[in-house]
């Protein structure tokens, strides 16, 4: 049986590997690669590597950044007092994009899902306690994914921060359900994000 050239198929291995991609899409992805201009398949190459270069995430709020802290984290004209809590990156700039929130974030860089070997400690869940404790903040949304593994976690942080909200005077609230269940926040439009905060409710550990 002929086989690909080993730098086709390290190339399609290497596809294989991200999310979504099985071994059919990942031979059309390589065998388009193959045809593209030198130029182009450079320019892709490099982008990768400037990613995997550049990129970090703030010190402040896990956001991706090429500098530290983020430009969100380090505008002055955001009101640092309300802290809207996401899974991911992606989540932050879908609320972003919605135009409707001029607070700033803090990025889990993921959600509790234990099947999947995801704990509480993987997340960054003690340095938004941290940040909490420090003080000035009056407001934490929580703006996890309304599905299993984002209401979960939405749960957790609601119990592990009611004590320092007591203390602190910290107002917990959960974006309200307009966002449909079972959705993820990247996917849901900027209207429906944006009436999801204004319509958000409180979420102390009594309800």
């Amino acid at each position: 049986m002929t086989s690909y050239p080993n730098s086709l198929a390290r190339l399609v291995d290497s596809l294989k590997k991200l999310p979504g991609i099985g071994s059919k899409t990942a031979e059309r992805l390589a065998f388009h690669l193959v045809k593209l201009s030198d130029e182009d398949a450079m320019g892709l190459a490099r982008a990768i590597r400037d990613v995997k270069q550049n990129l970090t995430n703030c010190s402040i709020c896990f956001n991706f950044t090429e500098h530290d802290p983020c430009p969100i984290c380090g505008d002055a004209q955001r009101d640092k007092s309300i802290v809207c809590v996401v899974e991911q990156p992606k989540d932050l700039m879908a609320f972003e994009k919605s135009g409707a929130y001029k607070g700033v974030y803090h990025c889990l860089l993921g959600h509790i899902a234990m099947l999947e070997g995801i704990s509480p400690d993987d997340l960054t869940i003690e340095p938004l306690l941290q940040r909490a404790t420090k003080g000035g903040i009056k407001e934490i949304i929580i703006a996890t994914s309304p599905d299993l593994e984002g209401e979960g976690t939405a749960v957790y942080l609601r119990d592990v921060l009611a004590d320092v909200a007591k203390q602190r005077g910290i107002r917990l609230t959960r974006i309200a359900r307009g966002v449909p269940a079972g959705a993820e926040i990247e996917n849901v439009s900027g209207a429906i994000l944006s009436d999801a905060l204004s319509g958000r409710q409180a979420f102390g550990s009594d309800r």
